[in-house]
Order: structure tokens, then sequence, then C-alpha cells
């Protein structure tokens, strides 16, 4: 009995519920940690939930990979917004959000000892499903600003390589990879005949002016990239657990054996409450972000004053800064003093891959303009006090 769970022993933790504890255990906590908005989903998504409920019907499975009018509200919204077009090439399908849709890419394309190149910092959950599935996450560091470095990916790619993961807007930086080093990176996919998992859950949240580009709208794209989205972030759907991908038509198969396994098919209630989210008024998502823009103006005038004591990287996307704390001292130890003595919470960096020096990931989606700047204040104050 003591080798049964031998494989998740290699897997990390969940940060969140581990800083959830320590937040329920300090009363009064500011959390700066969870990648969640602030707003409700549009009513258009509430306004359907009474169609579902009146056909009997949708009490029993639906298709593996989708009902057919969210599907077709989907294509919609990539060929609008991520100009994705789908052809015989590559096919949609639903998912119980993208990190499911990432789970679903590494069991599909993946045998047991296979490599997965993640770009530190990376985004936990990939490089728990990577090990999960018995495959090795080879980690390529960015450079000063969090950017991809192209030669460093493509000098780690061995013959056991079968994708290269990039997420823009990223988590945990917030940066906007720019269009060329997109390019650069989804050829070099192709050349290699390996795969560009592109993680998008983002997409919409971009700021002064950038745009958020999307692989698969690259010419000659489709048969190598999987494209990963989201509602959780720009429909505040978190808790409905409703996402998208868009795959190589020939993966389709392996995908649905994957999902009907696992699932069996995506929640319908959530697949009717995302039909009437997509077909929403584009101000939601307009006045929404405009919003969070302020809130993301006033966390960047508090955050000046860490300066000496962070370094924060230009960030012009999602809603996260990633502070580089200028000290020897070990990260979970400062963020559990920052929630103990000062009643604010970020995430380390450790559970990013950044396990040399101290970094925090602050996030600001979830807060209202006066609660985000009032723990920013206390960060500023913590950080200055304990260091």
């Amino acid at each position: 009995m003591t080798n049964i769970l031998s494989r998740m022993e290699a897997v990390q933790s969940p940060i969140i519920p581990i800083v959830g504890e320590l937040i329920r255990n300090t009363p009064g906590t500011i959390s700066l940690g969870q990648g969640v908005v602030s707003y409700p989903p549009p009513p258009e998504a509430i306004e359907l939930l009474p169609k579902f409920l009146s056909e009997e019907s949708n009490n029993l499975y639906k298709q593996v990979i989708g009902i057919p009018p969210l599907i077709a509200a989907i294509q919609a919204k990539l060929h609008s917004f991520n100009g994705i077009e789908i052809n015989d090439d590559n096919c949609i399908v639903v998912t119980a959000g993208s990190n499911m849709g990432f789970v679903n890419a590494v069991l599909t394309i993946t045998s047991p000892g296979d490599e997965i190149i993640l770009n530190a910092p990376y985004y936990f959950n990939h490089e728990m499903a990577t090990i999960m599935a018995g495959c090795h996450p080879v980690i390529v560091e960015t450079d000063n600003n969090y950017q991809l470095r192209v030669d460093a990916i493509a000098s780690s790619i061995t013959s056991k390589t079968r994708a290269v993961v990039t997420i823009s807007p990223n988590n945990p930086t917030g940066v906007v990879y720019p269009e060329a080093s997109l390019r650069a990176v989804n050829e070099l996919c192709r050349e290699r005949g390996i795969y560009h998992i592109s993680d998008e859950a983002y997409d919409y949240f971009t700021y002064n002016g950038v745009k958020h580009v999307s692989p698969g709208s690259f010419s000659g794209s489709n048969k190598h990239t999987i494209s990963l989205f989201s509602l959780s972030k720009a429909y505040g759907f978190a808790s409905w657990r409703i996402g998208y991908m868009v795959i190589p038509s020939d993966l389709l198969v392996a995908i649905q054996k994957v999902q009907d396994t696992i699932l069996i098919c995506p929640p319908v209630v959530s697949q009717y409450a995302a039909l009437g989210a997509l077909q929403s008024s584009p101000k939601y998502i307009q006045e929404n972000l405009s919003k969070l823009a302020k809130v993301r103006s006033a966390v960047l005038v508090s955050l000046q004053k860490l300066e000496g004591i962070c370094t924060i990287a230009p960030a012009d996307g999602a809603f996260y800064f990633f502070l580089k704390v200028h000290t020897s001292m070990d990260t979970f130890a400062l963020v559990e003093r920052l929630i103990k003595e000062y009643q604010v919470a970020a995430l380390p960096g450790t559970t990013f891959g950044m396990n040399q020096g101290c970094y925090l990931r602050v996030a600001y989606g979830a807060l209202q303009q006066e609660t985000a700047k009032a723990g920013i204040e206390r960060l500023v104050t913590g950080l200055k006090n304990i260091l």
C-alpha cells in the first residue's frame, strides 16, 4: 500500500488552498492571491437558464464535445476576436474549463516519459498536469522581463519533446508576448514536428493599446496548434467550469476518449449559461475591463513605493503583477508573515517554478478599486517593515 500514491507524491500541492487556510485563520486579510474577477456573469447568461430547465432532455448526457449552439457561438467569437477560422483542419471541443483542456491535450499527445516545455515562471497547474500524465516538464527560463527566449526553447527540444506551452496574456506575470515571439515559437513547433499549446484564458485582458495575438490565427498553424480558452475570467464564470479548446482535427478521436472518460460531457447547464454570455452585448466586457483598468492604474501607483525593494517588470495583460523581492528570505515565510502580521495575502513565486530568489504574484482582478488599493498599501507597508 505504500506505493499507491507514488505518482501524486511528485506533484506539488495546490498553493491556493494552502494560502486560503492562512487567510481564514487571519480574519480581515485582503487577498491579492486569487486569480478571478470581481464582477458577475452577464444577465444574458442567467436568462438562458429557464430554457435549460424547461427541456427535460437536458438532464441527460449530451455530446462529448459540447452542444451545437454553443459550438456555433464559440466559432463566431473565434472568428471575430481571435482571427481563428474553423475548417477541415481543426475543430472546437467544449471543456470543463481551460485547465481540463490542457489535461485533454497532454494525455492525447504524449506517452509516459515524454517531455513538455514550460516557460518559467509557469502556471502551476500545467506543471502538475504534466507530471500526473507521467511526463517530464522541461523548464526554460524567460528573460528579465519574463519574455520568451526562443533560442533557449529551441535548444531544449529533444526527441522526447511533444509540445511547447505559451501563456499570453501571462499568468503569473501579466506580460503579453509580442506577435513576433509567438510566430517564432509556432514556426519552431511546426519545423520540429511538435505541438504549440497556447493558453489564452486571459485573451480579453490587455491594456495600453496592446493587442492579444492568437497563434491559431497564423497561416498554416491549424495542424500543430492547440489553443485553450476559458469563460472563467472575462465572463465571471469561475465556478461554472466552462471553457473550450481548438485542436487539430486529427486529435479529435483521442480527445473524445479522454473527455468521455473524465467528464462524459461538459455540464449542460454551464453550456447554456456560456451560450448566453457569448451572446451578450459587447458593452459587458468593455465596461468591466474599463473598470479593471482603473483598478490596475491605482495598484501601479501604490506599487511604485516599492522601488528599491522590488523589481516589477512591465505587465500589459491579465490582472497580475509579478514582484521580484530583493531579499534572501524564504518566499513562503514572507507570505506567512505578510498574512499574519499585515493581513494581506499574495502567492509565492516558488509555486510558479521560481525557486532561485524571492518572488510574489499580486492579483487585483477580484477586488474593487478601494480594496485593491488598501491591499497594496498593506503589502507595501509589510515589505518595508519586514525587509
